[in-house]
């Protein structure tokens, strides 16, 4: 079993700091960081403070666990293992065309403790009802035929979903993961709509989400008009990529909800049960 001791120790000019000593060779429980951070800082000195916290720092480094106490720093606790960026890009027109279909299905992978992207998901998919692309939709999405023709159709890719679903561990019930749109169209109208068209079954962790637009509103007190330029903007961030580039959407997605959470922010899902 391992045990992790603080002891208060003097240093060379009497002044009280804390020492972080190591027995026994098990790993360090992650869920004891808040308690030992806490630990530390209330025995140090403020003048000291800084200063030794350096040293806690590599101490627990040396253990493998740098990266861990630096999330745990600097993010509150989200109440999921993982955050799932989704993103569609759809077929489109002046007028709108009926039914509209998937063209780009993409999902980042996302940390909750660290809010980093860890895997990424990306397909092409090739609409039948409209297999030729309007120029407006090339226009609007950047997404040209040739990037269509010949992918495999909605029910393939979300077979290959479900695969990398199941790959990245997140069918496991003891691992909590939600999508995060931004906004509700996604998950609410387009994704159930086509399935329904086409006579497919959505899956459940499909059917709750977090809609950013809600959680920008909710942690910045005003409304995102125009979505993620009005949320790049208002937090000073520079927007990634082509607007309307599902990837690069759900790039700039991941970006906002892991500077909300360096602000203490905690995203909670905003769909309400199907």
């Amino acid at each position: 079993m391992s045990s992790v001791v603080f002891r208060a120790v003097s240093d060379a000019s009497g002044c009280s700091m804390i020492a972080l000593l190591h027995t026994g060779a098990a790993k360090f429980s992650q869920n004891l960081f808040p308690r030992a951070r806490q630990a530390v800082c209330s025995l140090l000195p403020a003048g000291v403070l800084k200063e030794y916290s350096s040293i806690i720092s590599r101490k627990l480094a040396s253990h493998g666990f740098g990266a861990s106490m630096a999330a745990m720093s600097s993010f509150p606790p989200q109440r999921y293992h993982y955050f799932l960026v989704l993103d569609f890009e759809a077929t489109c027109d002046k007028p709108q065309i009926h039914p509209q279909e998937i063209i780009e299905f993409p999902i980042l992978k996302l940390n909750g403790r660290t809010m980093e992207i860890e895997s990424t998901f990306h397909m092409y998919v090739q609409p039948v009802v409209h297999p030729q692309l309007t120029p407006f939709c090339t226009e609007l999405t950047g997404i040209i035929q040739g990037m269509v023709d010949g992918q495999p159709s909605l029910q393939q890719v979300l077979e290959r979903v479900d695969e990398w679903m199941a790959k990245e561990g997140l069918l496991d019930p003891s691992v909590k993961s939600i999508f995060v749109t931004c906004g509700d169209w996604d998950l609410k109208v387009m994704l159930p709509g086509q399935c329904q068209y086409l006579g497919l079954p959505v899956a459940d962790y499909f059917k709750q989400w977090i809609n950013l637009k809600k959680a920008y509103s909710f942690a910045m007190g005003s409304w995102p008009k125009n979505g993620l330029l009005d949320m790049n903007k208002g937090l000073n961030l520079q927007h990634i990529g082509r607007p309307h580039s599902g990837i690069d959407d759900c790039k700039n997605i991941a970006n906002i909800m892991k500077t909300l959470a360096h602000r203490g922010f905690i995203f909670k899902q905003t769909s309400k049960p199907f």
